[in-house]
């Protein structure tokens, strides 16, 4: 029978561990959401991403810029809010208004503040194996396994897309000392992803396609993570075809409900820890 990953239990218990942290800090760790766009699903984002901060004693601020403001003002702000001595933690919504430059963007954010680890300075350590902030669905990705027991030192895991947010970090985290698996990344040049997901222990579909990975490309034995978020027909759903996945191979986590969770769970991690390289601690 399918083991079925439940991400919302799994974040329950890293919100525990990051309220009893924060109740012993000496000042409240603080966050800032930067949000550019008029977008409801990045309006929805910051929302639970906020309201998740405030259920921990994390204090929680949304900056709102006009979408039309341009890529001075943007960055203005951003400038603003790493030199504010109240704030530790920087996110920056994606995405951004066409015309702003993304990576100038996110490059503007203080590393010691960049808990997203969007910042070119933490995915550099992350590459060197000497971690940070590690961006949060990665991060996310591999408690969540840990927790539910799957072995990922010497594991095979074959990761489906490789974008910036979570295929290029989640394999340098996978691949580091810390964890030690074996990692192949396929994307849009690979020849046959199935030959590849085929013979995987460990299957994570991150390409944003709407139920890509299938049943007849994942064996029996594979525990396959579902990073992708797809709205069709007013419905939210994953990367994976999971009613037929689900019915064959050893672990899945849902959609929604799996991956979601942890990834939210992992900014609050990462903000507390911002917060303690500055001294909360103190």
């Amino acid at each position: 029978m399918t083991d079925i990953i439940e991400g919302d239990e799994i974040a329950g218990r890293v919100r525990d561990e990051v309220t009893n942290e924060v109740d012993r800090m000496v000042r409240t760790p603080k966050l800032v959401a930067v949000l550019m766009t008029d977008d409801p699903a990045s309006e929805t984002y910051v929302r639970m991403k906020r309201q998740a901060a405030d259920e921990v004693g994390i204090d929680s601020e949304t900056v709102r810029i006009e979408p039309d403001a341009g890529q001075d003002e943007l960055l203005s702000t951003v400038e603003e809010l790493n030199d504010n001595e109240d704030v530790d933690g920087i996110l920056v919504q994606l995405p951004l208004p066409d015309g702003v430059d993304e990576d100038r963007a996110l490059g503007t954010v203080a590393p010691e503040k960049d808990v997203d680890g969007f910042h070119p300075y933490n995915k550099g350590l992350l590459m060197e194996g000497r971690p940070r902030f590690v961006p949060a669905t990665p991060k996310g990705v591999v408690r969540m396994l840990r927790e539910h027991g799957v072995e990922l030192e010497g594991a095979d895991v074959t990761v489906v897309g490789r974008s910036d947010i979570v295929g290029k970090p989640l394999a340098s985290l996978l691949v580091s000392r810390d964890v030690n698996a074996t990692v192949t990344v396929c994307h849009s040049r690979t020849d046959d992803v199935a030959e590849h997901t085929r013979t995987a222990d460990i299957v994570v579909a991150a390409v944003g396609v709407p139920g890509f990975v299938t049943a007849d490309m994942v064996s029996e034995d594979a525990v396959v993570v579902d990073v992708g978020i797809n709205r069709v027909d007013d419905e939210l759903v994953g990367d994976v075809a999971y009613d037929e996945v689900s019915e064959k191979v050893d672990a899945i986590t849902p959609v929604p409900g799996g991956v979601g969770p942890m990834t939210v769970a992992a900014l609050l991690r990462n903000t507390v820890e911002a917060a303690r390289l500055r001294g909360a601690d103190d």
